[in-house]
């Protein structure tokens, strides 16, 4: 799982998506928290480790650095993944070069990524309204990402 950055409750517990987010992310991936945590079967690698501030609508951004630093090193220790999660624009942008204009435009083309990964909104709170207008990111999306992880789960 790609996300952009710890947010203030997770960086001071230390524990990825530990809050209402995590909790929505859960219900869309059909897996309980021991599942979740379980660093056998989920890894967890947002495009920045710590919490960069708040900003006027929402959290800053993950430090520029970041990424550019440390994510390709990353990603090569990594050698198993089999299905990558690109969790808000952040990540989407970094991952697909920048060649989406939106979170939407990219979620909608999750057919060109699939097997091997797909785009998602932030499943933060802030983004219920973006939910509503797209109601079939949760009626037909999130039914073919819950199967494709319990697939993965169960090899």
């Amino acid at each position: 799982m790609v996300g952009q950055a710890p947010g203030r409750k997770v960086h001071a517990s230390g524990k990825p998506f530990d809050d209402a987010s995590g909790d929505r992310l859960r219900t869309w991936l059909g897996v309980d928290r021991e599942a979740f945590y379980d660093d056998s079967k989920f890894a967890i690698a947002p495009m920045g480790f710590c919490y960069p501030g708040t900003g006027k609508s929402g959290d800053l951004p993950p430090r520029p650095e970041c990424a550019p630093t440390w994510r390709e090193p990353l990603l090569e220790q990594l050698k198993s993944r089999q299905f990558t999660l690109l969790i808000g624009r952040y990540a989407i942008n970094w991952h697909c070069q920048q060649r989406y204009g939106s979170v939407r435009e990219a979620v909608e083309d999750w057919q060109s990524m699939w097997p091997d990964q797909v785009a998602l909104p932030h499943p933060s709170p802030r983004n219920n309204r973006w939910l509503r207008h797209n109601p079939w990111f949760e009626a037909e999306l999130v039914p073919k990402i819950r199967q494709r992880v319990q697939t993965l789960l169960a090899t």
